[in-house]
């Protein structure tokens, strides 16, 4: 009887051990996360007023309750040195597919060369987006400069 305990705790240790080493061994995949990015450049000849030293492009959907919200958060900072510009997929699918637009909303702040200086995917506050045109505008005036930046 003792015999078979003996054996009974060898093979339990045995098979703990084969356990951990084949669990050490073992490659889980990291989950998948959406990594949907604004673009880095734009073409101004796709945007409104390409003149204009400045353009705030958002990219939306007709169906994005989210869109909505961020229309007139992006609406009030057009001005003569500022264009803005509603990039609606329905409407314009060309451009959304020229960007490799996936999700809206997304926002882009672009110099007169089409660099985009500051972006947000998903909604952002008025505050952060007026703030961030302001600091590309004029380095230095937003107490947050980063807001809007890519890490």
């Amino acid at each position: 009887m003792t015999q078979r305990i003996v054996l009974a705790l060898a093979l339990a240790a045995v098979a703990g051990a084969v356990a951990w080493v084949l669990r050490r061994h073992q490659v889980v995949d990291a989950p998948t996360q959406p990594r949907w990015l604004a673009p880095a450049q734009l073409d101004r000849a796709d945007f409104a007023r390409p003149d204009a030293p400045w353009l705030v492009a958002l990219f939306t959907s007709a169906d994005c309750s989210t869109c909505a919200v961020m229309r007139p958060k992006v609406a009030v900072l057009s001005t003569g040195q500022v264009a803005t510009d509603d990039v609606e997929a329905g409407a314009r699918a060309d451009v959304h597919a020229r960007y490799g637009i996936e999700a809206v909303p997304i926002v882009c702040v672009a110099d007169a060369r089409g660099v985009v200086r500051a972006s947000f995917v998903g909604p952002c506050s008025a505050t952060d987006l007026w703030a961030a045109v302001a600091e590309v505008r004029e380095p230095g005036t937003s107490p947050e400069p980063g807001l809007g930046r890519r890490a």
